[in-house]
């Protein structure tokens, strides 16, 4: 288990902890939670020894294999995929081990040691390695092209995605994630979750996605006021527990105040009486052995709200076969990269609509072109009389000029505002005094961010485009927002991977996949069903999903009642569509399953003549060295390759029955 004892940690003037306990069970997976700055980000420091606290000692067993993300990564020419496997440094070891002793002089006992590092190469899944890393990187996002390009092509974020697979390669006990969310898309955040969820070590994780929180934690770690405080439960549990616990407080403190009171009128009013002069004596005693509760602090949750647009056209936007992508100027000329093609699509005033798609299916290009960021490659895009646009771009806080202040960005759209409106505007998102006119380059994320929705809002749009509004957010502002994108009276368009700001703001979804945009018959739980279940079966066709079209969701069960013979024949039909649809799923997953079981039986014949030829005296002789190690190395790839069969074999029978 994990004991912080009486610990005290000053980061330059400021106190983070002080005299803070706390026990972390092994096993247990924990949210590690606080306002920004309160110190999260330094008790990981102290975890992997980085800091030290200032009092106190942090407990947990020397054993304990400890896995985290870099923060840095270097632009390599190396391999993607060989980069994840590198998280696995013992596996690496061991490898380089093994090649120092087949490159040196052949002798008895270094023959023995071969033998011995194959054996723990075995012990390590050597033989399984690549397909765990492609696996993990699958799961990221990555394609298996990508997966061969060196780690120097890749942009920033997708090299946070390659540190956190190298994290998860790991083998480790204890594994500490810092915001993995940040640089994933909402499929990614999904597998992660569900990869999570199966961990068997310890996990500790500083997260502002709330459903994220939800769906992996079961104790909420709270840095609060410098000390550790642990609740039992996910995110929402904690909420629970802590809105109880200040209820309670306000009670006791309202109780005692009155106490308080009662007990100094009697002392005002007797103390100069003979007669009361005891009694008035016994409770100035009283009133002074009473221990004062503190008050609740003051709250200093962020709020605000988006103003009404000035008008509402109805449709906003018409877009009439119009295909989306980008113009790339090659040795020919000008040509056009369709990303999402075919798209016929209105938005009508009030629409409330949540974009899904798998990462690189085109949501951010779509969005793009309805922002006229993009023109169409073709097709006509038609926009009504007095739309206003506010667009929050994936990159918005990158495009801001940091060398300037929150003022100057307010007066460049803005221009004939007084200053002290400005001022004022500006201060009621929490940029006050010299604040508003300092340059915005030392400001931390958040803070960027928040000043690009204050830009947003100011513009009073009636038609909001967000892209991943959320990637700076912490908990307490992705909270302000949810409430004012749900009071918004205009239309929204949202692409999110915060699946709380998902439901809470929008009322249908559209889909972009296989290069269409379409609607999707379903909730979030529907997607993540459909997620699973699709990636799963296109893995065994070698082909990408496509969406489910809307009939294929949602069928009426088979015994509803029919008014009439052609309802009837309606639902024999639609049942005959289901059946045929089932039959294609089932179709590759049961060759599939097929195939396995050949090769299993192949394998195991194999496996048991290895073991008849390692049961025989003769093969340990001096003479056998090189036979010995060919059996070996082979054995050992044999019952690695039949558990991966017999687990593959598993899920594909997980999945007939989910199909079924």
């Amino acid at each position: 288990m994990i004991r912080f004892q009486h610990i005290s940690l000053m980061r330059g003037t400021k106190t983070l902890l002080e005299n803070a306990d706390a026990t972390l069970n092994p096993g247990e997976k924990i949210g590690l939670i606080g306002a920004n700055g309160a110190g999260k980000s330094s008790l990981f420091g102290m975890l992997r020894g980085e800091l030290h606290a200032d009092q106190g000692e942090i407990d947990f067993p020397s054993r304990w294999r400890l896995a985290y993300v870099a923060q840095e990564t270097p632009a390599l020419d190396r391999a993607a995929i060989e980069y994840a496997i590198d998280g696995d440094v013992h596996l690496r070891h061991l490898q380089q081990q093994l090649a120092e002793a087949e490159s040196a002089p052949a002798t008895a006992a270094n023959g023995s040691l071969i033998a011995e590092l194959h054996g723990a190469l075995a012990d390590a899944d050597a033989y399984t390695v690549r397909s765990r890393a492609e696996q993990l990187l699958t799961g990221l996002g990555f394609t298996l092209d990508q997966m061969q390009l060196p780690v120097a092509s890749f942009s920033g974020g997708w090299r946070m995605r390659l540190n956190l697979a190298q994290a998860l390669m790991c083998p480790s006990d204890l594994l500490l994630l810092d915001e993995p969310t940040n640089h994933l898309d909402l499929d990614a955040i999904i597998w992660l979750e569900d990869w999570l969820k199966r961990y068997a070590g310890t996990l500790i994780i500083i997260s502002h996605d709330r459903d994220f929180l939800d769906g992996v934690v079961n104790v909420i770690l709270q840095i609060d006021e410098q000390k550790l405080k642990r609740y039992s439960g996910n995110y929402s549990a904690f909420e629970r527990q802590r809105a109880a616990q200040l209820t309670l407080a306000q009670s006791m403190l309202e109780k005692q105040t009155r106490q308080r009171a009662h007990l100094q009128s009697f002392i005002d009013r007797f103390k100069a009486k003979a007669t009361k002069a005891r009694q008035a004596q016994s409770r100035i005693k009283a009133l002074a052995k009473m221990e004062e509760l503190a008050p609740l602090r003051a709250a200093a949750e962020f709020s605000f709200e988006f103003r009404d647009p000035v008008s509402a056209p109805n449709p906003l936007m018409v877009l009439d076969d119009v295909d989306a992508g980008y113009r790339i100027e090659d040795s020919k000329g000008t040509i056009g990269k369709k990303i999402v093609s075919g798209i016929n699509f209105s938005l009508q005033s009030g629409q409330r609509i949540g974009l899904l798609g798998v990462n690189g299916a085109g949501k951010s290009t779509f969005i793009k072109t309805i922002a006229g960021d993009l023109p169409p490659l073709s097709g006509k895009l038609h926009t009504g009389k007095g739309l206003v646009i506010g667009y929050f771009a994936q990159h918005q806080v990158e495009m801001l000029w940091h060398d300037e202040s929150p003022l100057w960005h307010l007066v460049k759209i803005a221009p004939d505002t007084r200053e002290q409106e400005l001022r004022n505007f500006l201060g009621s998102f929490n940029f006050p005094g010299n604040m508003v006119t300092s340059p915005i380059a030392p400001f931390s994320g958040g803070e960027k961010a928040r000043l690009a929705l204050a830009l947003i809002v100011w513009q009073r749009p009636n038609l909001l485009l967000l892209d991943e509004p959320t990637n700076h957010l912490d908990l307490e502002t992705r909270e302000a927002l949810t409430m004012a994108l749900a009071q918004f009276e205009g239309t929204l368009v949202l692409v999110s991977h915060d699946r709380h700001l998902l439901r809470a703001t929008t009322d249908q979804f559209m889909i972009v996949a296989d290069g269409k945009l379409q609607p999707f018959d379903g909730d979030l739980d529907d997607y993540r069903d459909w997620l699973f279940k699709t990636k799963l079966v296109a893995k065994s066709l070698n082909a990408e999903p496509s969406p489910p079209a809307v009939s294929e969701r949602r069928n009426a069960p088979a015994d509803t009642p029919v008014a009439d013979n052609s309802n009837r024949r309606e639902q024999k039909r639609f049942e005959a569509q289901d059946r045929q649809r089932i039959s294609a799923l089932k179709k590759p997953v049961e060759t599939r399953i097929k195939r396995l079981e050949e090769q299993l039986a192949k394998r195991n014949a194999r496996k048991d003549e290895l073991d008849a030829q390692l049961a025989a005296p003769e093969i340990y002789d001096a003479a056998n060295k090189e036979t010995l190690k060919t059996l070996l190395t082979e054995q050992a790839y044999c019952a690695k390759e039949i558990e991966q069969l017999e687990h593959e074999w598993l899920e594909q029978q997980e999945a007939l029955e989910k199909i079924s």
